[in-house]
């Protein structure tokens, strides 16, 4: 298939995306989702796969940050093979993609089965056919980028027959192929609770199918998934992970134990377990934020807040404090205290008070902790109903309640947590108590014995960053255009001498007769250069009022003509009343 169809996000290049993907994730493969859509596994497949590529399209679309999944092309297999998708990016295509998902909606769940041999040569097909596409768009998208040399491709096929025999047709058919862009093939079989038993799945036969795909040069892997959408959604989110393997992630170094002086280096990888709510753009209702008191109240529009209600929280269920699990939660606590507010009266506050103490008691004396949900103070404007935020209320010995954000199953990615069932290693033991014994312990941990050093990095910081002068000089030209006049053709205005008396009133009388009257835009400065001086003479009253309007000349000139150079109080309140007049 032609890969000049694709379709790009409006102002980005080629070369561009390919650098922001190799610089973000570098380990990040493209993906292809094969489904064999065949009867009779397909009428029952169909409605959960489908609704699960819904609900995770959805989200991988909308995602910021990172790019999690740079390239996604799907194909059917069914009478023939179709490519549904070629290779295209996900994020800001969400209309793309759910136009493929309904197109593999239609494909017919009922007809007569070709036969096992036919089934997997289109399989095989469609696998190589991918190939050969990815290796296009990368010919065609990198131009000679050494950033193409990290890009992968991971190829997961879902299925409905016994995963087994779908490895070993694929084992088989690919075996003289060129699969060096492969990074990793995938068999999903999604089974129903009734042919569970039909295909073995022990420990042995997948150790043996895995030591059978090493000749293919890649990995292969059999994943069985219940036909259900969460466990389908857990397949798709895997995804969004970050796929490392090239390098650990983390390095934890321990004290050395007294019988081996070279301390101790543990090397993790990381994994995450849920997706950040600060990732999805316009979802303030999801507890995105909960650094502040503000952060968690309503949304307010207008001035104040006065006129918003609080938030209300419904508690719906009760938790037992053993059975939550801390990775779940997330976000910074908020704690809660009962209401000291001004506006309820005594013995209302006193009420509250007293069903404060006894929730903290109860949740205390039971172990137990409060699931609660918050709904949304408006609807969306595209007609749904919100998102809704989950938090869990947790006690304390004093008479205080810690608010936490809970993950919802959207946000929620894949996380093995099995508990292990073999003891280890007596070595690793006796070396791990070592270490452990080095370290000093604390019965109650107190925060404040920890420094950060971040008082002193925010001094050297702020002064690197201080100018030289601890003063910002103003341009000269701005002083003089608000205190001075501007320069031009010499007037009797701009020599006025300092004015002894009623310098107040005179100023902002004079300010705001001109600022009224006189249109031009230099008449603020000189009057209030003016307004500065002692009283004028007849003759710089007949130069002021060049600058000003014809009503303001005819005014300032009936005062003028009455005025003495030395006026006397009398005089200079009539001046004031004909400032008033022109206002």
């Amino acid at each position: 298939m032609s890969m000049d169809n694709r379709k790009r996000p409006a102002g980005s290049s080629n070369s561009g995306n390919l650098a922001y993907w190799s610089s973000s994730f570098p380990r990040q493969p493209a993906r292809v989702l094969i489904v064999e859509a065949l009867p009779p596994w397909w009428s029952e497949i169909c409605p959960m796969l489908c609704d699960a590529l819904d609900n995770f399209l959805s989200l991988a679309c909308s995602l910021d940050g990172p790019c999690r999944i740079p390239l996604l092309s799907l194909y059917a297999i069914s009478r023939q093979q179709e490519c549904l998708l070629p290779f295209v990016q996900v994020r800001g295509n969400l209309a793309r993609l759910r136009s493929c998902v309904e197109e593999l909606r239609t494909l017919p769940g009922e007809g007569c089965v070709r036969g096992a041999a036919r089934g997997g040569e289109l399989l095989r097909q469609a696998v190589l056919d991918s190939l050969q596409q990815f290796k296009q768009y990368i010919r065609h998208t990198s131009a000679g980028s050494q950033a193409s040399n990290n890009i992968s491709v991971e190829v997961t096929v879902v299925t409905g027959q016994p995963g087994r025999s779908v490895v070993r047709q694929l084992e088989a058919g690919l075996k003289d192929a060129d699969l060096a862009a492969l990074k990793r093939l995938l068999v999903v079989q999604i089974y129903s609770a009734a042919d569970w038993g039909q295909d073995s799945h022990s420990p042995e036969a997948t150790h043996s199918e895995t030591d059978d795909s090493l000749m293919l040069g890649t990995e292969v892997d059999l994943q069985r998934v219940e036909n259900s959408v969460f466990t389908m959604e857990a397949v798709l989110k895997a995804w969004l992970q970050e796929q490392g393997g090239d390098r650990e992630h983390l390095h934890l170094l321990l004290p050395s134990p007294l019988d081996k002086p070279i301390p101790v280096c543990v090397k993790c990888d990381m994994q995450e377990r849920l997706i950040s709510p600060a990732l999805i753009p316009l979802s303030p209702n999801l507890g995105v934020k909960t650094e502040s008191v503000r952060d968690f109240l309503p949304l307010a529009k207008g001035l104040a807040n006065q006129g918003q209600p609080p938030r209300r929280l419904k508690a719906i269920k009760t938790l037992r404090a053993d059975g939550v699990c801390e990775s779940v939660l997330y976000g910074l606590p908020l704690v809660l205290r009962p209401t000291t507010c001004w506006q309820l009266d005594w013995d209302e506050m006193e009420t509250n008070h007293n069903l404060f103490h006894a929730l903290c008691h109860t949740l205390r004396s039971r172990d137990l902790f409060l699931l609660l949900q918050v709904e949304p103070t408006q609807r969306s404007t595209a007609g749904s109903s919100g998102v809704y935020s989950h938090y869990v209320l947790q006690p304390s010995p004093s008479l205080s309640l810690l608010l936490k954000p809970v993950v919802s199953r959207e946000l929620l990615l894949p996380c093995s947590l099995t508990a292990s069932t073999q003891e280890p290693a007596p070595d690793a033991v006796h070396t791990i108590q070592g270490c452990l014994t080095q370290l000093d312990e604390e019965c109650v941990f107190n925060p404040l014995t920890l420094s950060s050093n971040l008082y002193q990095h925010l001094r050297s910081r702020s002064l690197l960053s201080q100018p030289r002068y601890p003063y910002r000089l103003q341009p000269a030209a701005a002083h003089r255009d608000q205190s001075q006049p501007l320069e031009g053709p010499k007037s009797t205005a701009s020599r006025q001498p300092r004015q002894p008396q009623n310098h107040g009133r005179q100023l902002g009388m004079n300010s705001k007769a001109r600022a009224t009257v006189a249109p031009l835009p230099s008449s603020s400065s000189h009057s209030s250069s003016s307004s500065l001086g002692p009283p004028p003479a007849k003759a710089s009253r007949r130069a002021l009022t060049l600058l000003s309007s014809s009503s303001s000349s005819s005014s300032s000139s009936s005062s003028g003509s009455r005025r003495a150079p030395a006026p006397t109080r009398q005089e200079q309140d009539n001046d004031e009343d004909d400032s008033m007049v022109i206002q």
